[in-house]
């Protein structure tokens, strides 16, 4: 590799520019144009910029998390599986903003099933189910690898560098507990799970110390997050019974006996309905389509808690959101009875999909880890880029085509198997990335282009062939492939995915001049499977099918635009009329006795609304009953103004922690629903409608 002077790193001061401007505005949510030149900066964020979030903290994957405070800050990490490189520690002050410090690992190679040889290897398997420790002025990863003991990380600064160690033993989901009086104890395993001691080297097992925890059918999971609060020694874990949740015991002494409560965190899927899924999780694909009836499908549960400077308790947890992957939410915690369930004091268990941010010393400016959008300008990868497995270095280059990431082709038999696919976690609700590509390097047998890395996957690329280049859309359930012939004389150009990860479809298309693209093939269908046990990836990739390397391929960009980039899809109309109506029904809401007047909103602060039918506000009392209520708004008129993942307005009673909802059966209107159920059967979803517009 030679040495160049990089174009100007163009895309990183747009990103502080956007941030910035993020930072000091108000609630703003409208859908975010693609802009006319340059990429895109725009990217999700939790923080609504009027002190609430609203959950995913990321739209993208972050599964089996894992956060401690040390000092005013928060760290967090989580699984990445057979993705180079490994374990991303991210920090922030309020737990909702949050920024990249670096990898615990740079690759982790076991063997040839580590690099996509002799057609051999690791998807679903490599980094999973850390535990993020500290001690004494050092940061602790333990961390399970398949067909490995336990590896052990470590690092005085959680920028790195990190040391790696390796246990005597495979503990599997485990967590790893720093006692008062220095020593550290483990649990880990399956319902039973197991406690026992560890060595002064954090690498074996005390003997004699071991011992198993609970019954198989005491009501614990795996997944363990393991804490002593207060003199109390707690236990928190993922089980699936009938339904994703998070039971939790707690003990007096370290080895128990512990007492189980069976569900601190319940039936949390935000209204989200279980999506595609893929058979048996076995190719060819026989797809399941969507079930809105399922219950506690794509529930909250693996996950822990952390206590804030301020002393509020806050708890952290992922869930299962279809095609894009497992998604980390924030919950605040209320604490009952000793103990820490999620979610309000009228909810316990379930957990509000906007909330109040966690309270701080000083605001912290809204701020996000990626930059996801890259023109290849810069020294070094952007750190959203995992390699599918550990790469071959002298086989891609930033510096032989300055400006350009260059890929060799290397020989495969399909793009599951092709090495040097350099991969970002695809971010939802939609994402269309934009891949410009100069193909003039290929060699006869090459095909590289854009991916969604997933199984089935579809690869969107252009080959070369005796007879020139074409462009090549491949979809794997359909085992199919359309081609379409490149103009003459043409090698550069962008290729296109349109990901609707609501809907979990993808569109294809292409283009010669970066302004009119072509459509090609079918839509695809994205699918939540456990064979990879991620969700989708945007992939580069170039191989060669002849079964020789190939030639290279030069990538000049790509661009990932997001239209939905905030918690909410619409703005909440303050200071305006409107219509709500039943999601399932489209009948009109009507308060009390107020009819089906137009409802004035009122700015409530913090996300919250009163709405007035003519000259009373909507109220709540204790019980749940609403009526119509003449005077000054307050607390029991107020509502937390809350979309559903695919964008429905659901209300959360300040008064109850509960739901507004119109009895379908009855068509009485109550709010007392803990939250809206996949299916929209239960009345709680609510479209609405500016009413001067109707007027109009």
């Amino acid at each position: 590799m030679t040495p160049h002077r990089p174009r100007p790193p163009r895309l990183a001061a747009a990103v502080l520019a956007v941030c910035a401007a993020v930072a000091c505005m108000h609630v703003r949510a409208q859908e975010v144009p693609r802009p006319a030149t340059g990429l895109s900066t725009a990217t999700w964020t939790a923080d609504n910029g009027n002190g609430t979030f609203t959950n995913p903290l990321f739209y993208d994957e972050f599964s089996d998390p894992d956060l401690i405070r040390v000092g005013d800050w928060f760290y967090l990490t989580g699984t990445t599986m057979h993705a180079m490189p490994g374990l991303p520690i991210l920090r922030s002050r309020d737990l909702v903003n949050w920024e990249f410090l670096g990898y615990a690992v740079d690759k982790l190679d076991f063997g040839p099933a580590y690099r996509l040889e002799d057609g051999k290897n690791i998807y679903g398997q490599g980094i999973w189910a850390p535990s993020l420790r500290y001690r004494n002025g050092t940061f602790y990863i333990f961390s399970n690898v398949n067909g490995r003991a336990t590896q052990v990380f470590s690092a005085t600064d959680p920028r790195g560098p990190w040391t790696r160690r390796e246990m005597k033993r495979g503990l599997h989901d485990l967590s790893v507990l720093f006692d008062d009086d220095g020593t550290a104890w483990v649990v880990w395993d399956h319902q039973r799970m197991h406690v026992a001691k560890l060595t002064d080297d954090l690498t074996d097992i005390v003997p004699g110390t071991e011992k198993i925890l609970f019954t198989q059918d005491a009501g614990m999971g795996e997944g363990a997050h393991f804490y002593k609060i207060k003199g109390k020694y707690y236990i928190l874990s993922a089980n699936y019974a009938g339904g994703f949740r998070m039971p939790a015991a707690r003990a007096d002494k370290v080895d128990g006996p512990y007492e189980v409560n069976r569900a601190i965190s319940k039936d949390e899927d935000y209204g989200m309905a279980q999506g595609y899924r893929l058979k048996d999780n076995k190719m060819p694909a026989t797809l399941v389509p969507p079930d809105p009836s399922a219950r506690n499908a794509d529930s909250l549960h693996q996950g822990g808690i952390v206590l804030t400077p301020a002393g509020e308790w806050w708890g952290f947890s992922m869930q299962d959101f279809n095609s894009v992957g497992r998604l980390l939410s924030l919950a605040p915690i209320t604490w009952k009875d000793g103990w820490p369930y999620f979610g309000l004091p009228g909810n316990l268990g379930r957990n509000p999909r906007t909330w109040v941010k966690p309270k701080t010393a000083a605001p912290s400016p809204i701020a996000v880890p990626y930059a996801r959008s890259d023109d290849f300008s810069g020294p070094a990868l952007q750190p959203v880029w995992q390699w599918n497995h550990v790469p071959v270095d002298g086989q891609w280059s930033l510096t032989e085509r300055p400006g350009f990431l260059r890929l060799h082709a290397l020989p495969a038999t399909s793009f599951w198997q092709a090495r040097n696919s350099l991969t970002q976690r695809a971010i939802g609700p939609r994402s269309s990335p934009t891949v410009t590509l100069d193909a003039a390097g290929l060699a006869d047998g090459d095909v590289a282009g854009l991916a969604l890395l997933n199984l089935p996957y579809a690869t969107l690329g252009v080959e070369k062939t005796a007879a020139g280049l074409q462009v090549a859309l491949y979809d794997q359930a359909r085992d199919r492939t359309v081609r379409v012939p490149l103009p003459a004389g043409a090698a550069r150009v962008m290729l296109r995915a349109d990901c609707d990860f609501l809907t979990e479809q993808a569109r294809f298309s292409w283009s010669t001049d970066g302004k009119t693209f072509a459509p090609i093939g079918a839509p695809f269908t994205m699918v939540f499977q456990l064979t990879t046990f991620q969700g989708v990836r945007y992939a580069l990739f170039d191989y060669n099918q002849t079964g020789t390397a190939g030639g290279h391929a030069d990538f000049d960009s790509i661009d990932v635009y997001q239209p939905d980039p905030h918690g909410l899809m619409r703005a909440i109309p303050y200071g305006r009329e409107i219509r709500l109506a039943g999601w399932k029904t489209g009948d009109a809401f009507v308060p009390g006795h107020g009819g089906a007047a137009p409802l004035a909103v009122k700015d409530m602060g913090l996300g919250r609304v009163a709405l007035r039918s003519g000259a009373a506000w909507v109220s709540v009392d204790a019980k749940g009953g609403v009526g119509l209520r003449k005077g000054r708004p307050g607390q029991a008129e107020s509502f937390q103004w809350i979309e559903t993942p695919t964008g429905e307005l659901v209300l959360m009673s300040l008064a109850t922690n509960r739901f507004l909802r119109v009895d379908p059966a009855t068509h009485a209107v109550r709010a007392d629903s803990p939250g809206p159920l996949p299916d929209g059967s239960d009345g709680v979803r609510f479209t609405w409608t500016d009413a001067a517009a109707d007027r109009r």
